[in-house]
């Protein structure tokens, strides 16, 4: 019985010390930071070239 327990302990051990999938975490919190600011940033610049665009047309429009 104090056999089995040992290798239980053991195994479990072992998976707790498993670095195997926290690379694809790191890559995926990576990805995700990148996709959320790019979406953040496209916002940000969308809104800058409307507010652009209106003031042209507004300009155009005054001075025809």
């Amino acid at each position: 019985m104090n056999n089995l327990l040992l290798k239980l302990y053991v195994v479990f051990q072992d998976l707790k010390n498993r670095e195997d999938g926290q690379d694809l975490v790191e890559y995926a919190l990576t990805v995700a930071m990148i996709g959320f600011s790019a979406v953040s940033g496209m916002q940000t610049l969308a809104q800058g070239l409307s507010d652009a665009l209106t003031n042209i047309s507004t300009t155009l429009a005054g001075n025809l």
